[in-house]
């Protein structure tokens, strides 16, 4: 495979397996902070999962059209681990 093929076949990777873990990540995270803002979790579930389906579009649009695959996998790769952190701390408020 050429080069552009390998760059190809790494943003559909990234879209379809990347995307879909950090629109998962995401709709976890907009879940437990509606909560934490009075909303009742079946409602706040509902909202995010409908909502999920338009992030993950975005996520796939953003990622096919970042400059390069590396940029595409980088950019997925911070925001999920920005995601996660804020979700993380979020959880350690439930607990206290």
């Amino acid at each position: 495979m050429k080069t552009l093929d390998w760059s190809l076949l790494s943003r559909i990777l990234a879209g379809v397996v990347g995307g879909y873990a950090l629109t998962a990540l995401l709709t976890l995270l907009v879940t437990r902070l509606l909560t934490l803002l009075g909303l009742s979790a079946p409602e706040a579930l509902h909202a995010t999962a409908m909502a999920s389906f338009l992030a993950y579009a975005a996520i796939i649009m953003a990622i096919f059209h970042a400059s390069s695959a590396t940029r595409a996998w980088l950019w997925l790769l911070v925001t999920a681990a920005l995601a996660a952190l804020i979700l993380a701390i979020a959880g350690m408020g439930a607990a206290l």
